[in-house]
């Protein structure tokens, strides 16, 4: 085993690039909660970038969100030496750039930029779950980016591991024999040493043209309040030396060099940063929008004549409407997702109107999950009150004259003559116990599934591959799918084009009145479900009021469900404590009148809580409202 140098030995403070024959770069890959950040946290120990005091568990999850939920949310890089000892007794300083990734389908965005930063990637398998759906996703990634993947079972101090049978579903799985899996546990540390050496010796050192002019790649950008936009790049050709000017290929924008440097894991600035090293930049820039990631970084005195291959931009998956509660806000959430969009380069926005909700922005997502997050870190991070409405997904419209419209909204949903309704579809792979087959099959095919094939990965472990429509899963199909199988399914998704659907918009009508806010593009067979539902919830949310209200669920001029607000009435025969009949009949027909006549000049309104209990995509929208005001 190789001594462990002290830190600022290996280059945490360094004159110039360290050569790219002693650089090695590789990011961990896994499915959600593998054990990822616990394996960084021990390699951040072991090679002496954090001591002991400095230590915290998750210590690369930078956001409090992150450490919560226990999920990592944000790609982090980190620069940590490491020394092998040869035969003949001397060691090697090598310096290794690690990117620790997260696990979760919504955020493989983060992964695939990761990756293209690397040479080698270190797949993580928790020794007593085994291969899972987003393991397959993550190596599958790997593959296409040519990267020399690193088997590795995690967590084989469990009481429930069982290394033997997953390192042959592994080695089945890449190639090669069981032996060549290691195991470690990121918990106590055991074979996390071996893996440090096992990398330097497998992944190759990365290449690129020492004198071409300048290429660096930025796979990642942060905004900091004090020192602008700090830019995450991969150097491919040349060297970047500070205070040298720079140029941004695509958007041809011009800047000084400030600062450059490593992270280690904290930043440390250097005299430049070489071929295949992984660093920072710091121009001063103020403006979000002038480091875009997958940009190329190039030289401004001798600039290079092409860029490197850009990332392809993530297509958003489900779309969700954002809306401050107090109008005032609007200006506020403008600014925050200006300043979110530069960490999450996923995200994607444009300003939206709601007659209901005022001033908003339609949000689109990579998943629910991202939605989730996203809102949360609004509401922490810039302090502001959020409402989001139900998520739904992205149609094409065909009309008779043969135009096609894009529907992002039920309320663009035209009323002519419709030929075709496009909508978007999915592969998804569910893996699980064999048990749950069933189950799981009766679930897809409620959700319009249809079957492409099966495979048993073991003998008590399926892979199920679906088409599913994105609207069938974008809501609460994979709590579903855990609640079916005890939680031990799990679900990896990618878009696979557009099918043709008997898609209809469902409208909500109030004492005749369409109320936009309400309507939705729901399949022909679920159609009465929904009318039923939103009818029977408007009835409890909308106050009585003095006449009667008819709540109607309409396709087109078809009213397919009903409910009735019963009118708040006044006890008009208190007074009549004697007499004929015909007293009471006269008081009531006067009262009937009434109510008549102010049924025609009379409008309903519809409280703020309402909508927002009714839009809100969780049950407690309503309640949450309530409280913030």
């Amino acid at each position: 085993m190789s001594p462990i140098p002290h830190a600022d030995q290996l280059g945490r403070i360094r004159p110039s690039a360290t050569a790219p024959e002693l650089l090695r770069n590789f990011c961990i890959i896994a499915h959600i909660d593998h054990g990822k950040s616990t394996l960084a946290d021990r390699m951040l120990q072991l090679t002496g970038v954090v001591d002991a005091r400095s230590m915290r568990a998750q210590y690369l999850d930078r956001m409090d969100i992150e450490r919560e939920r226990g999920i990592t949310i944000k790609s982090q890089a980190v620069r940590m030496p490491w020394a092998v000892v040869d035969a003949s007794g001397g060691s090697t300083p090598y310096a290794l750039n690690m990117i620790d990734t997260p696990g979760h389908v919504d955020f493989t965005y983060e992964v695939s930029r990761s990756l293209a930063a690397c040479e080698g990637a270190v797949l993580l398998v928790d020794a007593a779950q085994g291969i899972e759906a987003q393991t397959l996703a993550n190596l599958y990634l790997a593959m296409e980016n040519d990267l020399t993947v690193i088997p590795v079972l995690n967590k084989i101090d469990l009481p429930a591991a069982q290394p033997e049978k997953y390192a042959e579903e592994i080695a089945g799985l890449v190639g090669g024999d069981p032996e060549d899996v290691l195991r470690v546990s990121g918990k106590t540390g055991a074979g996390v040493l071996e893996l440090l050496d096992r990398i330097v010796e497998r992944v190759p050192a990365p290449d690129g043209d020492p004198g071409a002019p300048a290429r660096a790649m930025i796979f990642d950008s942060v905004y900091d309040t004090y020192r602008g936009v700090v830019t995450y790049v991969r150097v491919v050709d040349g060297q970047l030396s500070p205070r040298e000017r720079i140029v941004m290929m695509s958007t041809r924008a011009t800047h000084e060099l400030l600062e450059i440097g490593v992270i280690s894991p904290e930043p440390i600035p250097t005299e430049g940063l070489g071929i295949g090293e992984v660093g920072y930049l710091i121009t001063g820039v103020k403006d979000v929008r002038q480091s875009k990631v997958g940009d190329t970084v190039t030289n401004a005195s001798k600039p290079a004549e092409t860029a490197l291959a850009e990332y392809h931009d993530p297509r958003p998956m489900v779309f969700s409407g954002l809306y401050p509660i107090d109008g005032s806000d609007y200006p506020l959430l403008r600014d925050a997702l200006d300043r979110l969009k530069l960490n999450d380069a996923a995200l994607h926005y444009e300003p939206e109107t709601s007659v209901a909700l005022g001033f908003g922005f339609r949000v689109g997502f990579l998943g629910l999950l991202h939605l989730e997050i996203v809102r949360e870190r609004l509401e922490r991070e810039f302090n502001l009150d959020l409402i989001s409405t139900a998520p739904n997904v992205v149609y094409e419209v065909t009309l008779e004259d043969r135009s096609v419209i894009t529907v992002t909204n039920p309320s663009e949903f035209p009323s002519g003559k419709i030929v075709e309704v496009r909508e978007p579809i999915v592969k998804a792979t569910i893996l699980a116990p064999s048990e749950f087959i069933g189950s799981i099959m009766e679930l897809c095919q409620e959700r319009r599934g249809t079957m492409q094939g099966m495979d048993y990965l073991s003998a008590d472990r399926v892979e199920l591959r679906y088409v599913l429509p994105l609207a069938e899963i974008v809501f609460d199909f994979f709590d579903q799918l855990k609640s079916k199988t005890r939680g031990y399914a799990s679900l990896d998704y990618e878009p696979s084009g557009e099918q043709a659907a008997e898609l209809v918009k469902v409208d909500i009508l109030l004492q005749g009145e369409q109320v936009d806010a309400f309507s939705s593009i729901v399949h022909k067979d679920k159609a009465y479900a929904y009318g039923v539902m939103m009818t029977g919830k408007l009835r409890v949310l909308i106050p009585r009021q003095q006449f009667e209200v008819p709540i109607q669920a309409a396709i087109g001029a078809r009213v397919i469900a009903r409910e009735t607000i019963r009118a708040m009435r006044k006890d008009v025969l208190a007074k009549c404590y004697g007499g004929d009949i015909t007293r009471k009949r006269k008081l009531l027909e006067k009262q009937k009148e009434g109510k008549k006549r102010m049924k025609t000049i009379g409008r309903v309104d519809v409280p703020q809580e309402a909508f927002i209990a009714a839009l809100s995509s969780d049950a407690s929208g309503g309640k949450d409202a309530k409280e913030k005001k």
